[in-house]
């Protein structure tokens, strides 16, 4: 095999996330190829990327034929061009069944026959397939080299093209209608956006959030500062908009940094207020345009309810929530609790925590900003019960020892990755705990994206040694 050689080729199957294992037909006899975005079940053209000693991968180039559980028909025209949902083709439960069963497998190899008493309990679903996200991020571009003004997401494998994303299915038709206004806008104007390379040019992203609870959005206007924006007239424009929320604030944030990330350097309130509240399971948050909550507001409360019926009994017991964000886990927790520790790197998200704990006459928690690698070295008490809900990476090597060091009889895990969640399980077992239950829970219907969560009894024995083998 040789880079850049096409073949034609069947899934046999898909491995988290997107990995499609695709059976070709070489000189040499039948191999596999890796392809990401091949789903179970098609045949596909390849073309090969990569291919050293046996392993090989390729990207795909097309769909030949289907899978049997596919749609024939497309429900967003922009699936195959956005690269945002893989699996919008299948149908919602084939979607489940494929996720349940990755999660399944990466769970069963890391526990092997070491915890015969684990029950996995299956997927739960989100309660809303469609127009569940709560915040997106709108990029400024073009679609094509010199075209005209587009603004949305990146084409699929492009990190500058940009497809205007105005018949998105994931968000409600309120995200769709702000989008539309805010680029006729700048059209009309001639207003330029800002180029990667160059680093010139005004118009960078759109962020737009909208809480499913009170139907509030907050609209932010991310530029540069090399140009003076006729900003009222945009104002005025979207607060006549025909929407079924209401606009609570809108905002124009200057960011001059050359990274591509959407933040603020300052931001100016052109309408409104900079916040609104959302309710989560009888709380209330406080949402500003750069605060962390889950992109999907009722999706997030089926992930909650179910951390909170893992971790069991909490009356009077002191808590950490390790990773804690903006410290929702810990809020939920907290009322019959003795005390809840939340411990978060980004400081942004512990001001946030305090800010919303406060709002939710929560006195019993407190929110620690530090890396937890660093910060529970310095934490006096000792917790009954830990949750852990790292970052896609997992926990950092040199804090699990410390985590296990606690002894806790329950830990919950909680991983928005569970191909670390897997390694991580291998360190907890190898240390004197057991799986005893998990579940995934889907937060993000039509993508490869799965949160799973996993209680961990502590054993009296460890399975090799008492000292951690992290």
């Amino acid at each position: 095999m040789k880079k850049g050689t096409e073949y034609t080729g069947y899934t046999t199957r898909t491995d988290f996330p997107n990995k499609g294992r695709v059976l070709i037909t070489t000189e040499d006899g039948p191999q596999t190829v890796t392809v990401k975005d091949a789903l179970e079940g098609q045949t596909i053209r390849l073309a090969i990327t990569k291919a050293k000693k046996g392993r090989a991968e390729g990207r795909l180039l097309e769909v030949i034929t289907p899978s049997e559980a596919e749609n024939t028909e497309k429900d967003c025209p922009h699936f195959g061009q956005c690269g945002g949902c893989s699996l919008r083709t299948l149908p919602y439960e084939a979607q489940l069944s494929l996720k349940e069963k990755q999660v399944r497998m990466l769970l069963d190899n890391a526990l092997g026959e070491t915890c015969p008493a684990f029950v996995f309990e299956g997927i739960k679903k989100s309660p809303c397939q469609n127009a569940y996200r709560n915040k997106m991020e709108f990029s400024f571009g073009d679609e094509y080299k010199d075209g005209p003004l587009s603004l949305g997401l990146h084409k699929k494998g492009s990190f500058y093209d940009i497809i205007t994303v105005n018949g998105c299915q994931i968000v409600h038709e309120d995200f769709r209608r702000i989008l539309v206004c805010v680029l006729a806008y700048f059209k009309e104007r001639g207003t330029s956006y800002y180029h990667k390379q160059t680093h010139q040019g005004s118009l960078r992203h759109l962020l737009v959030r909208r809480a499913v609870k009170t139907g509030d959005i907050l609209i932010d206007l991310v530029t540069t500062s090399q140009e003076i924006l006729p900003l009222e007239g945009l104002t005025a424009a979207l607060t006549k908009l025909s929407l079924t929320g209401t606009i609570a604030g809108i905002l124009h944030s200057v960011n001059d940094s050359p990274a591509d990330t959407v933040q603020a350097d300052s931001t100016e309130i052109l309408y409104g207020k900079d916040y609104f509240y959302e309710e989560l399971l009888g709380l209330t948050f406080r949402i500003s345009p750069f605060s962390f909550f889950q992109t999907n507001s009722l999706g997030a409360e089926v992930l909650y309810d179910t951390v909170r019926s893992y971790a069991g009994e909490t009356n009077g017991r002191l808590i950490f929530d390790l990773y804690s964000g903006t410290g929702t886990i810990a809020q939920l927790l907290a009322p019959v609790a003795k005390k809840v520790i939340g411990v978060e790197l980004i400081e942004e998200a512990v001001l946030a925590a305090r800010e919303n704990a406060a709002l939710n006459h929560l006195n019993n928690c407190e929110f620690i900003a530090g890396d937890v690698l660093k910060v529970i070295d310095t934490i006096e008490d000792k917790p009954d019960l830990i949750i852990l809900d790292p970052p896609r990476d997992g926990i950092h090597p040199k804090a699990l020892p410390k985590i296990i060091a606690y002894g806790v009889e329950h830990i919950v895990y909680v991983s928005c990755k569970p191909t670390s969640l897997a390694r991580d399980l291998e360190v907890f077992l190898a240390n004197g705990y057991e799986a005893v239950r998990g579940c995934a829970v889907d937060m993000f219907p039509g993508t490869n994206h799965v949160e799973t969560v996993v209680l961990l009894r502590k054993n009296q024995t460890p399975k090799e040694s008492s000292e951690c083998s992290a």
